[in-house]
């Protein structure tokens, strides 16, 4: 994180949502980066900063769906805690699905977090900004071993 800007990487498919969100964090009260990638073999391109992410910053905080094309979330979210270079990175997954084997799976997997994206708007503006007050203001992050 640099000075009070905050890098986030959203990986959704779902257009909706990623407009939601980008809402609400537009709104927020600290300066935020959002990036959006729309499939885990994206994703996995960002945070290694390959192809055409050559340049991407490193985020402070991966918003990470399950179901995604190309790549599954589960998948992406296992290669994240297994890279030296990033499983350091919290990842929240913030998905639809409520089944019990999602949930178990995903913490067996070392996400920092799970929740259920609440199908009402203001619901998921109220999810949306609790992460953002959650992990930016109340939870100590590991600095940068990186250094970028």
């Amino acid at each position: 994180m640099i000075g009070n800007s905050i890098e986030i990487l959203l990986v959704e498919d779902n257009p909706g949502d990623v407009r939601l969100t980008q809402e609400v964090l537009r709104d927020a009260k600290l300066h935020n980066n959002l990036h959006v990638v729309e499939d885990g073999i994206k994703a996995l391109e960002f945070l290694r900063g390959v192809g055409i992410y050559t340049d991407a910053p490193r985020p402070d905080l991966v918003l990470l769906d399950l179901n995604l094309p190309k790549k599954d979330g589960r998948d992406v979210l296992a290669e994240i805690k297994t890279d030296s270079n990033l499983k350091r990175i919290p990842v929240v997954v913030l998905t639809t699905s409520k089944a019990e084997e999602d949930v178990f799976k995903a913490y067996d997997l070392h996400a920092n977090c799970y929740i259920t994206k609440p199908v009402d708007l203001d619901q998921f503006i109220t999810v949306v900004r609790s992460i953002e007050e959650f992990w930016f203001t109340i939870v100590k992050l590991p600095p940068d071993v990186n250094g970028t």
